[in-house]
């Protein structure tokens, strides 16, 4: 019990913590409304329990083991993170859903595959878990379903948070939406996503 607790603890901080996920669904919640970030959500919650599955099968130990395997997750991360980014920066917005083929860019599809491929294309969340979800594993203790365990109570933590972030979004959603604001703010999102991908491309094991 004592072991779980800290893991919980440990994850909510973790959780809290703002990174490309956090970018991302404020963006959307901001640019799409709650319940297109709410799909961004889900998808970023999905890449935490493919991670989880993977290493709970052992998969995620080849992230650990192999630098080559590392390496070309990584890289690909960084260029899908880089490709989000400069959009944003090169052609931003001035109205949200301003005609149809942005409305379809913007599908519930797309925000979903944007939060699970942003998470899965990160390396680094792999080796987070398999470096860190392990220690609260108990001895005897099935490590796949100790490990999709983890991940699961991450989701939900993350859920929790992602929640509390789109509401605030969305009760300022009517300042956010004026047409000088999109274009700073896409641009703005823009720079981050680009500068996510420099971390991530430079980062090291």
């Amino acid at each position: 019990m004592t072991s779980l607790l800290t893991f919980l603890f440990a994850i909510t901080l973790l959780t809290m913590t703002p990174g490309f996920d956090t970018a991302l669904i404020l963006r959307t919640s901001a640019a799409s409304g709650w319940k297109k970030a709410l799909a961004t959500s889900m998808g970023v919650n999905a890449g935490c329990m493919t991670w989880g599955t993977a290493v709970g099968v052992g998969l995620g130990a080849l992230l650990l083991a192999s630098e080559v395997a590392y390496n070309i997750l990584r890289l690909a991360g960084a260029a899908y993170l880089l490709w989000l980014g400069v959009g944003l920066l090169l052609k931003p917005r001035s109205a949200f859903q301003d005609a149809l083929p942005q409305a379809k860019q913007d599908g519930y599809r797309r925000v979903f595959m944007r939060g699970f491929l942003g998470n899965l294309l990160n390396p680094k969340v792999g080796i987070f878990y398999v470096s860190f979800l392990p220690q609260f594993i108990p001895a005897g203790g099935s490590v796949a379903l100790w490990s999709i365990g983890m991940a699961f109570t991450h989701v939900v933590v993350g859920t929790l948070w992602n929640g509390m972030l789109i509401a605030c979004t969305h009760y300022f959603a009517e300042k956010l939406r004026k047409p000088a604001v999109i274009k700073i703010m896409d641009r703005l999102t823009g720079c981050v996503f680009i500068g996510f991908a420099a971390k991530l491309a430079l980062a090291k094991r």
